[in-house]
């Protein structure tokens, strides 16, 4: 009979010749085995390339944001601060991922302890939770800005700004505390191979040889109702705020008042839409490809990470100002 792959047998790995559905010989793994991109590992070098300069520029962009913002008292503001706090979740989600995901590509480092996959998949799920709810907060401060500027500044001061900050994080933190809690509870007996480059919820806890529902239902209602429920509220900000732009008296007024909202507006697309394709994806789309999901998995962990400094950057007047000062300076 031909070998199958690698599973663990009393905390050890080791070569076993039977059927994955005879599962009475295996006991819960002490170590996951990522695979990559399964269909895809001869081209693991390529894809390399784009993921590692993906990667590059959101650490360099994001940590630029960070500096830029921290420097420039001018832009001690509560959409900087908000834009801070979205750098610094993007930051935790790309480095929970993209450091491990390259280790497979380029030296075949395929394991990972049981441990370090639910940390993993703990942080990756938390960032999305805090990214969606950062976004919430500044479509807030657009609206409060633009619909109510006289009180701008005493609506949203310092202490209501951390505050916010501060919900957001607790939110996402205890949200997700039930993810890595339900995963090692259930017994994991069939197999310890991920067919993914990253430690995803859904396809650790489907390796269980139990009832997973509670898992299935629980990350599902999160998904929808959390970022559902910001995805609304952000609608009905920009409701508002569009309705408030078109009372302007102005072509030019309307024109740069949304001009301020339109780098936030590319933000939030550039989150939700692929986000949102891998989920639907990765749960209903049974006929498309593996290789074509998990690409889709990476691709909503590595480019909202890269596009919002990027976006910003070029967007927002204030941060390229200041930005294009800083290295004219330099260049003195």
């Amino acid at each position: 009979m031909q070998e199958t792959p690698f599973c663990l047998r009393v905390g050890h790995l080791l070569p076993f010749s039977m059927s994955y559905s005879n599962t009475t010989d295996f006991t819960n793994p002490s170590t996951f085995i990522l695979l990559g991109i399964p269909g895809l590992e001869m081209a693991h070098v390529w894809i390399s390339i784009p993921f590692c300069t993906m990667y590059a520029i959101a650490i360099l962009g994001n940590f630029t944001i960070l500096f830029i913002v921290k420097r420039e008292k001018i832009l001690h503001e509560p959409m900087y601060y908000f834009l801070c706090m979205l750098a610094i979740s993007d930051l935790v989600l790309s480095t929970s991922t993209l450091p491990k995901t390259l280790s497979i590509f380029w030296f075949n480092s395929r394991e990972i302890e049981f441990s370090a996959c639910l940390t993993q998949m703990y942080f990756i799920a938390c960032s999305l939770v805090m990214d969606s709810g950062f976004l919430m907060a500044m479509a807030l401060d657009r609206y409060v800005a633009i619909c109510d500027p006289l009180r701008h500044s005493t609506t949203l001061t310092h202490p209501v700004v951390a505050k916010i900050g501060l919900a957001v994080v607790l939110r996402g933190s205890m949200l997700i505390l039930p993810y890595p809690f339900l995963a090692r509870q259930w017994p994991y007996c069939r197999t310890n191979i991920i067919p993914h480059s990253y430690c995803e919820h859904m396809a650790v806890v489907k390796l269980a040889c139990a009832d997973i529902r509670v898992s299935s239902y629980y990350s599902l209602s999160v998904s929808f109702l959390v970022m559902g429920l910001d995805v609304f509220f952000i609608a009905i900000s920009y409701i508002q705020i569009l309705r408030a732009i078109f009372r302007l008296p102005t072509k030019d007024a309307r024109l740069k008042t949304f001009g301020t909202c339109g780098s936030h507006l590319c933000v939030i697309l550039a989150s939700y839409i692929p986000v949102l394709f891998s989920v639907l994806t990765h749960r209903f789309g049974h006929n498309v490809a593996v290789h074509f999901r998990i690409l889709m998995a990476n691709a909503y962990l590595l480019v909202p990470p890269m596009l919002h400094p990027i976006i910003y950057g070029v967007r927002t007047k204030q941060i390229r100002d200041r930005l294009l000062r800083l290295f004219t300076h330099k260049g003195m």
